[in-house]
């Protein structure tokens, strides 16, 4: 395919333009259907939302224009129809994108195939009198408040405030997590400050995507002060980024495991179920199989696929009681989308129930983790990978492969290993987590280079 990755459709605004998201429009819209439209705080945003919504009512559907909102309150609205964001997530400013709902869920592959068919197609046209109508929808009140809802219904021993006594500084980084996340936690019961709050399309206090480098200055700002959390989001609020009270990125795959776990202990199914992907740690395996449930993995980008998976693989005993890559979560008993704004209230009251962040993170183990990029040109791919299934074993054969999505080895001590290519550069991406992770990186890049040597 070529318009949508793996998160739709997003690139440049000279790619993603009025005319493609007009097209897009004609090509998902449906007579006598209705379809919610959101967008993000992106400058580009109005001009792209009034081209698709002109689409979809060309095709004969209708539009619910839901104005500014977070993506994950786009998706709470697609319950039961469609929903088309218009947004770029962590993308830089000059970026813009369209992202697909129907029921909640994201597009899968093969409905994002039918799109891009219909665009080749050409445009379909309803009658002129068959043309849909408009009208504007509020969903920030109602999102809101059923995250609240639902958090403390997670957390009901806590009553009608799990967060009380918790202070948090959210910086929302010029995003529309400025419209939910802070008012989410105060209906919770936390003493909170927004930070960046002002939804800004420019960006103009730091980039949107939320990393350690990025977020150097609100770190700065809660070491300063007396908070017991930091929270940041990206520009849709998909992403959470969880910091301790000293200004630390607390690493992304302990935050997975901990909510992971609880979910798997506090479900009442016999097969509680976790779905992540490759590029996870083993500790989140760790700490499920401890609580009594499972974990399963599924390519990057496509956790509701893996969602859908294993609940047709299931029985009536098996329940998927979460999902999530690194920063990213599906909460599955609240939706099927990924949401940042219920994961910062979730992360939150689990804090609170654990008193702080050093106890919410002390029955993980956490080891040293290293990301290497191995050159490999694209042409060589296939074949380097082909021969890794076999060699990688070979160097390493204390380990349980697993050779679905890459190639994953696991040591009997909780260490991993994963190689996969990159589906965007001319490399072969190494992942490691181990106690001696220099000394794994070392071994395992050299089998790589020279499987990537043998292939020439």
């Amino acid at each position: 395919m070529t318009l949508f990755g793996t998160a739709g459709i997003r690139g440049p605004v000279e790619q993603i333009t009025p005319s493609l998201a007009l097209s897009v429009g004609q090509a998902v819209g449906e007579p006598d259907e209705t379809v919610v439209v959101g967008r993000d705080g992106r400058e580009t945003g109005p001009a792209l939302a009034a081209a698709m919504e002109a689409g979809l009512e060309s095709a004969g559907a209708d539009v619910c224009r839901l104005g500014q909102v977070p993506t994950p309150a786009l998706a709470f609205a697609s319950r039961g129809r469609t929903g088309v964001m218009l947004t770029a997530s962590h993308n830089p400013p000059t970026d813009n994108g369209i992202k697909l709902f129907a029921d909640g869920v994201e597009f899968d592959r093969d409905a994002e195939q039918r799109i891009e068919g219909a665009i080749d197609a050409g445009s379909s046209q309803s009658a002129w009198d068959q043309w849909g109508r408009s009208n504007e929808l509020e969903i920030l009140d109602p999102y809101r408040t059923a995250v609240a809802a639902y958090v403390r219904d997670q957390f009901d021993e806590f009553g009608e405030s799990p967060l009380a006594g918790l202070s948090i500084a959210v910086d929302c980084g010029n995003g529309v997590g400025a419209l939910a996340t802070p008012q989410v936690l105060d209906a919770l019961g936390a003493t909170v400050v927004g930070v960046n709050a002002t939804v800004d399309g420019h960006f103009p206090a730091r980039e949107s995507k939320p990393t350690s480098e990025t977020l150097s200055s609100f770190s700065e700002f809660l070491a300063e002060g007396s908070f017991d959390l930091g929270l940041a989001h990206d520009g849709d609020a998909d992403r959470l980024v969880v910091l301790d009270p000293d200004g630390n990125v607390i690493h992304e795959d302990t935050i997975l495991a901990v909510v992971a776990a609880h979910y798997t202990a506090t479900s009442d199914a016999d097969d509680p179920v976790v779905v992540t992907t490759p590029n996870a740690s083993a500790r989140i395996d760790e700490r499920v199989r401890n609580a009594g449930g499972r974990v399963e993995r599924v390519r990057l980008g496509a956790l509701h696929e893996g969602i859908a998976r294993e609940r047709a693989a299931g029985d009536e005993f098996t329940e998927v009681v979460f999902a999530a890559e690194p920063w990213k979560h599906i909460h599955t008993a609240f939706g099927g989308w990924i949401d940042g704004v219920t994961s910062a209230a979730v992360v939150a009251a689990l804090v609170a129930a654990a008193g702080d962040t050093d106890a919410l993170r002390a029955p993980i183990t956490e080891r040293p983790y290293r990301k290497v990029s191995v050159e490999c040109p694209d042409q060589r791919k296939a074949d380097v990978m082909a021969a890794l299934e076999s060699e990688l074993p070979a160097a390493f054969p204390e380990t349980t492969v697993d050779t679905d999505y890459g190639i994953r080895l696991e040591f009997d001590d909780a260490s991993w290993l994963l190689v996969r290519p990159s589906g965007t550069e001319p490399y072969v991406r190494l992942y490691a987590e181990s106690e001696g992770v220099d000394e794994l990186v070392a071994e395992a890049q050299a089998v790589i280079e020279t499987a990537v040597a043998d292939a020439a």
